[in-house]
C-alpha cells in the first residue's frame, strides 16, 4: 500500500511542508495528505503561481488544492486556525475530513500554557497543545483542571467529521497515495530525541506519526527524513544546539549580504540557529530508517550552480555530511521553491 511519510531529524523546520507537497507533486496517484499533530509549529511552501504560504493547521501538502485532506484522532485542531486557513487558501471544504476522536484545542488550554511558565523554561510556543495532550492523557480524572474535547463535541467541525480511519483504508485500497506530514523534528521528540525536558508533547519519528494517522507500519513504502544545514531551535532556554553561532556569521562565511535570520511561525521570535551536528542526525536515522533523506537550507552555503564545482562550499559541505552519517542524500534543497535530485545534479 502507497504510504510517504514525511519527518524531521533535527529540531523541526527542516522543510517537511516543502517536501509533502514536491512527493504530491511527482505521485502518479491520486493523494490524500494527512497533517498529524498540531498547529504549534508551521509548515511553509509555495503554490505554483510562486506564492507563499504558512499553514499552522492544515498540511502543507494540499497547497495546490487538488488533493484530500485528512486530520486523524492523533491531530490536535485550534478550530479558529483552521477556520482561517481553509478561508485563505480557499480550500474545498468537501475535500476535508476530521476524525470524531481529534483533540480540540481550547481557550482554556492556552490559559493553562500561559501561566505554566513553560514558555521560558522550554521555549513553548504557548498554543495549548501540550495542554490539550495533558488533559487527554488524563482521561477525565477529577483532580485534573483541563478538559479535554473531541473534534465530535464541536459544532462547527461536524461538517468534516467521518471514520478517518475506515476513509484512510478505502483510499489506500482504491490506489490513493497517503501522505503523512508529521511536524516538529527528532530532537523534539518526547519519547527518544534525547532532550527531554526541552521537548515537544509527543513522538515526533517516524513509527509515531504513523500510529496518531491510524495507518499500519506495512502500509508504508516511503518513509522520508528531512534535515537542513544549519539546524535551528526556538528563541530562549530550548535545549542544547552544538555549535551555536549566529546568521550574522553564516551570511559571512557564505559571502551574502542579506539578512538569512529566521523567526518561528508561531510567536515570532529569533531562532538559534547552530552547526550540522551528525551525531543528532544519525541517531534521527537509526529511529526512522528513512528511505529518502532530503538536505535543505543549502543557499545558505551557495548556490546550486556550484554543485558543480568539486571545491565549492556546497559540495564539500554535502560530502563532509554523507560522509559524517554514512548515508548518501537523495535530494537537495536551495530554497522554498523545490527540491533537486542528487544524482541528476552530479552525473
Amino acid at each position: 500500500m502507497p504510504v510517504s511519510v514525511v519527518v524531521g531529524g533535527q529540531f523541526g523546520s527542516e522543510g517537511k511542508g516543502k517536501v509533502a507537497l514536491e512527493i504530491a507533486r511527482r505521485s502518479s496517484e491520486p493523494i490524500v495528505v494527512v497533517r498529524v499533530g498540531g498547529p504549534n509549529s508551521g509548515h511553509t511552501a509555495y503554490d505554483r503561481a510562486g506564492r507563499k504560504h504558512v499553514l499552522r493547521q492544515l498540511p502543507a501538502g494540499c497547497i495546490d488544492r487538488d488533493v484530500e485532506v485528512v486530520l486523524p484522532a492523533g491531530s490536535y485542531i485550534d478550530v479558529d486556525v483552521l477556520k482561517s486557513e481553509i478561508e485563505r487558501l480557499g480550500f474545498p471544504r468537501e475535500r476535508i475530513r476530521i476524525s470524531a476522536h481529534a483533540r480540540v484545542v481550547t481557550e482554556q488550554h492556552k490559559r493553562w500554557e500561559a501561566a505554566s511558565g513553560l514558555s521560558g523554561a522550554i521555549g513553548s510556543t504557548g498554543s495549548g497543545v501540550g495542554a490539550a495532550v495533558m488533559a487527554s492523557v488524563a482521561r477525565g480524572a477529577d483532580n485534573f483542571e483541563l478538559g479535554c474535547f473531541e473534534a465530535a463535541d464541536h459544532p462547527e467541525l461536524e461538517p468534516f467529521i467521518c471514520d478517518t480511519s475506515d476513509r484512510l483504508r478505502g483510499r489506500l485500497d482504491a490506489g490513493y497515495r497517503v501522505i503523512v506530514e508529521g511536524t516538529q523534528g527528532f530532537g523534539l521528540s518526547l519519547l527518544e530525541g534525547g532532550y527531554w525536558p526541552k521537548a515537544t508533547s509527543r513522538s515526533t519519528t517516524a513509527a509515531g506519526a504513523l500510529a496518531e494517522a491510524g495507518l499500519s507500519p506495512v502500509d508504508v513504502d516511503d518513509v522520508t527524513m528531512v534535515i537542513r544545514s544549519f539546524p535551528i531551535r526556538v528563541a530562549g532556554d530550548s535545549g542544547p544546539l552544538v555549535g551555536e553561532t549566529t546568521w550574522e556569521d553564516i551570511a559571512g562565511k557564505a559571502g551574502r549580504i542579506d539578512d538569512l535570520r529566521e523567526y518561528t511561525t508561531v510567536t515570532k521570535r529569533l531562532r538559534r540557529v547552530g552547526c550540522f551536528d551528525p551525531v543528532l542526525v544519525k541517531r534521527a536515522l537509526a529511529a526512522n530508517r528513512p528511505t529518502r533523506l532530503v538536505l535543505n537550507h543549502l543557499d545558505y552555503l551557495g548556490t546550486q550552480e556550484d554543485l558543480e564545482d568539486p571545491r565549492s562550499n556546497v559540495r564539500s559541505f554535502v560530502h563532509r555530511a554523507e560522509n559524517d552519517i554514512d548515508r548518501e542524500v537523495d535530494w537537495l534543497g536551495f530554497s522554498g521553491l523545490g527540491i533537486i535530485e542528487k544524482e541528476m545534479r552530479e552525473a
